[in-house]
């Protein structure tokens, strides 16, 4: 038997191709070299869009410091650092366009959002297809996949409305996604989508340049404590307003609830209930040692794209760490939480019966669940195709073992009654192993 260590997926040849026509780009003076500076990325979208008004100027702290940190540790390679150009660029035209339109538009700033249903949980805990199956139901409203990649509207929009022109957004997204499954083709198994298909609102938030997105793309762990250490609800605010705005041009009824969900409210729960004080929240548990071993299969699977020094251990002791933290905050605010205000489900419940779990959520939420089986059926008939393979992993590939998860997550499984695949019982001080 072999004593090498286990590897994780190597980067596709496609991304190697890629950098190498970026660097033959930058020689012959073809591709511009990224400027990665606030002040000259603020100047240029501006000019560019024509416009110079970004809203509240909260967010350039946060843009700041991710900088830095894409500087000091990321290493990004010539793709790496040429996407992140354009993402900076892409988020600053979404702000200066979205003044825009709540400027054209104050109404859209007026539209309430009443007793919205948050899913809450750690990464890779089942949040994506609960948030899917609610989502089908049309008595709730949701974002798609192409809004929150482009949650504003382009400035020909009223066209779109009026019938003149196709919304633009749904055709980039579709583009965006062709290109990250042959940069990653393990995309659809990690996380199957398509430009329609409901999503999470961490793109809203990354709108102020906030979250776990950034920390799971690049190698940012500096930017992460930073954020870890400052107040989130300028970012749930700014939140709110690109919600408003998503609802007035989906030209959807503003008392529908909506259906939210990213990992990122783990570690923001304070401000997200500062924000939204009514909300319902739903929160998701999963054996720890599934969610921390697929948490680092997917922050792996594209920081390999951006850097060409990603290391698997540093990469897996992080997001343990971080999954530590997002428990911890999120058990210590739960406390100040009326019961009646959430439920929790378990992701293996779920997995053994959908519809018995779901009826639970729904006399939760209040709601009727019969309308709703036909849509539901249908997103999982959906899900099937869309998801090719399944998302394999092991925490071995990326330095970390069973013991040293339940070390520091045991407690959070025994405390909510989380089945640990080859553990029994798992008591304060010992685990009682069965099958491992």
């Amino acid at each position: 038997m072999s004593n090498e260590p286990i590897q994780p997926p190597r980067r596709t040849l496609f991304i190697a191709g890629v950098d190498a026509c970026i660097r033959a780009g930058r020689k012959a003076g073809m591709v511009a070299q990224p400027v990665l500076e606030k002040d000259a990325l603020l100047t240029r979208t501006a000019e560019r869009a024509g416009l110079d008004d970004y809203g509240d100027r909260w967010f350039e702290r946060p843009m700041e410091v991710l900088l830095d940190a894409l500087h000091s540790e990321a290493n990004l390679n010539a793709t790496g650092a040429f996407s992140a150009d354009k993402q900076f660029e892409k988020v600053l035209t979404d702000r200066l366009w979205a003044q825009m339109w709540f400027g054209r538009h104050p109404e859209i700033l007026a539209r309430p959002i009443k007793r919205p249903v948050v899913i809450v949980g750690p990464m890779r805990s089942g949040t994506t297809r609960l948030h899917r199956l609610l989502a089908s139901d049309r008595r709730f409203s949701h974002i798609r996949s192409f809004e929150t990649i482009s949650p504003v509207p382009r400035p020909d929009f009223e066209d779109v409305l009026a019938g003149r022109k196709e919304d633009f957004r749904p055709i980039l997204a579709a583009r965006i996604m062709k290109v990250a499954r042959l940069a990653n083709p393990r995309t659809l198994s990690i996380h199957p989508t398509g430009p329609y298909e409901p999503e999470e609102e961490l793109g809203l938030l990354a709108n102020s340049m906030w979250g776990m997105k950034h920390e799971a793309q690049w190698h940012v762990s500096r930017y992460g404590r930073w954020c870890e250490g400052e107040s989130a609800v300028p970012a749930y605010r700014h939140m709110a307003d690109l919600l408003r705005l998503i609802g007035w041009s989906q030209q959807v009824s503003s008392l529908r609830p909506w259906i939210l969900k990213t990992p990122q409210h783990m570690l923001d729960l304070p401000a997200l209930l500062e924000v939204f004080p009514d909300a319902r929240l739903i929160f998701t548990h999963r054996d720890p040692l599934k969610v921390v071993g697929s948490a680092a299969s997917l922050a792996w699977n594209q920081t390999i794209i951006y850097s060409d020094h990603a290391d698997p251990a540093r990469l897996g002791r992080e997001w343990l760490r971080k999954t530590e933290l997002q428990v911890e905050r999120m058990r210590a605010a739960r406390d100040s939480i009326p019961r009646k205000q959430l439920i929790d489900v378990q992701y293996e419940d779920m997995e053994r019966d959908w519809r018995g779990t779901m009826q639970r959520v729904y006399d939760f939420l209040g709601f009727d669940i019969e309308p709703a089986i036909q849509g539901m059926e249908a997103f999982l008939d959906r899900s099937r195709d869309l998801k090719c393979h399944p998302h394999t992993y092991t925490l071995e590939e990326f330095g970390l073992t069973a013991r040293q998860v339940l070390d520091r997550l045991g407690e959070y499984a025994r405390a909510y009654n989380v089945p640990v695949e080859g553990y029994d019982t798992i008591g304060a001080g010992h685990l009682a192993i069965t099958g491992r």
